[in-house]
């Protein structure tokens, strides 16, 4: 048997790390076995992925080293291999299980499953479907599709009895089908849940491992059922630990960049970073911190994976670059790091114009310039100080430009600009006095050129790292305020 492993990112947003982590082992496991590792690109929320977002994932993932024996970009004979170029597939297999029993039409609102969740959640209930459409008589689910009644296809599942999914690293879970909902598989837009797509892609492809996070595990119960009503082996589940911040919780971008874009502009080398995530929750047989991805591969053993979940800090990740930089690279080969990063004609031709028209020397230029090729900017609340706003609003106009910026799919100057603009009238402000602390997150002062041009160039990632900065600067925001100004965002937003 030829061991196949997967990584199937959504292009949803900008490329994680925790996607990068994953990939990691799902290649390191795969080739330590002569097998192959597939990407395969899950894009069934259509609202929400973008072909920017794929291109990205994949330019991430091949900038850090990785690369797939099959997927969108490398072809292979068990494509496509983007979930939404395999609808009718998945459409074949939704009926087989509403045919053999297996499945049902759901006609409830989303009115009524709002209540139902309600209900159950003052009742302290585990929230779930309750079966209300079941029951269905086959002439009744005929008479609803005729009419064109708006509706999606949901898994039965046993409401009694004990579940157990057998996992590389945990040995055998039990989780009671009592805690497993009667799980959506093709929603009302005729496009599949992922359960159902991750299921039937699998199996299709031939994967014969299933390397994942440990927030599936929940899932794994409605994947095997799904296997056993296809009558299909399943693969072997491996669930991998999380990825924490230093204070243990999930990995997040409120407490983290994430990003890998961030990462590569930053100016860390894709070695280290790749190194970094090899030890997240692995470590070589001598205990070494420094490897490469060939003597990762050489040594892989999935089995020496730990499940305490391995903490990503900054600080320890920056550490080990700075080890690669002074230890791994000669000066000439320093150099070319540095030109193949950002220090080019290519990149500084994009700010060049602005920069020419504020200098009165050349030296001018590199001060003027510098926060064009730095990462996180060292600022102090006094930075932001304002004429006219207080802190607290200063503070609300930075969160709020944050959330509205990563709402914005096309990054260009002219919606970047329509963003703020719309969002400096709705709060109230004039546009200048809205900017002052943009600057300052941006560029460090108030007094550089055109923000919106600096915007444009530094990209989504940067820029949305340095608004998060700024708020932790001014002190971040507390779980009561946030959910505060998260109300009164939305409330603006819908006007």
């Amino acid at each position: 048997m030829t061991i196949r492993t997967r990584v199937a990112p959504s292009p949803t947003g900008d490329p994680h790390v925790g996607t990068a982590y994953i990939a990691l082992f799902n290649m390191a496991f795969a080739r330590s076995q002569g097998g192959k590792f597939i990407l395969r690109i899950e894009d069934t929320d259509q609202a929400r992925s973008t072909p920017e977002s794929e291109q990205q994932i994949l330019n991430s993932l091949r900038w850090l080293g990785l690369d797939w024996d099959e997927g969108p970009d490398a072809g292979g004979p068990n494509g496509p291999y983007r979930q939404s170029e395999r609808r009718e597939i998945y459409a074949d297999h939704a009926r087989q299980l509403l045919d053999k029993g297996h499945a049902f039409h759901c006609f409830c609102s989303s009115e009524r499953l709002d209540e139902l969740r309600a209900e159950q959640m003052a009742n302290k209930q585990t929230p779930g479907y309750d079966g209300h459409c079941l029951h269905l008589s086959k002439e009744e689910v005929a008479q609803k599709l005729a009419a064109g009644e708006s509706h999606v296809v949901r898994m039965k599942v046993p409401v009694e009895g004990t579940c157990v999914v057998d996992d590389m690293l945990r040995g055998a879970i039990e989780i009671d089908w009592s805690q497993v909902d009667m799980q959506v598989l093709v929603k009302a837009d005729g496009m599949p849940t992922y359960h159902l797509a991750n299921v039937v892609d699998d199996h299709l492809m031939e994967i014969t491992h299933v390397i994942r996070g440990e927030e599936w595990i929940n899932s794994a119960p409605k994947h095997k059922l799904l296997y056993q009503y296809f009558g299909w082996e399943m693969p072997v589940l491996c669930h991998m630990p999380l990825l924490r911040n230093p204070d243990k919780s999930k990995l997040s971008k409120r407490k983290n960049p994430t990003s890998i874009t961030y990462y590569r502009d930053a100016g860390y080398l894709p070695e280290a970073l790749l190194n970094y995530l090899g030890r997240m929750g692995w470590s070589m047989p001598d205990e070494r911190e420094k490897f490469t991805l060939d003597e990762m591969l050489e040594q892989f053993d999935i089995s020496r994976v730990s499940l305490g979940g391995p903490i990503f800090d900054q600080e320890k990740l920056s550490w080990l670059n700075a080890s690669w930089i002074r230890e791994n690279l000669t000066v000439e080969q320093f150099a070319d790091r540095l030109h193949g990063w950002l220090l080019n004609k290519d990149y500084m031709m994009k700010f060049l114009p602005f920069a020419k028209e504020r200098v009165e020397t050349l030296s001018d230029f590199a001060p003027m310039s510098a926060f064009m090729f730095s990462g996180l900017l060292d600022l102090s609340p006094e930075d932001f100080a304002h004429k006219k706003l207080e802190e607290s609003e200063v503070k609300k106009v930075l969160q709020f430009t944050l959330w509205r910026l990563e709402q914005q799919r096309q990054w260009t100057k002219g919606n970047i600009f329509a963003d703020i603009k719309a969002l400096s009238k709705a709060m109230g402000h004039k546009l200048g006095d809205f900017n002052h602390p943009i600057f300052v997150a941006v560029a460090g002062t108030p007094n550089s050129w055109s923000v919106m041009d600096s915007m444009e160039i530094l990209g989504p990632d940067m820029i949305r790292a340095r608004l998060r900065h700024a708020v932790a600067v001014l002190g971040g925001l507390s779980k009561k305020e946030g959910k505060r100004l998260e109300k009164e965002f939305k409330v603006l937003s819908a006007e």
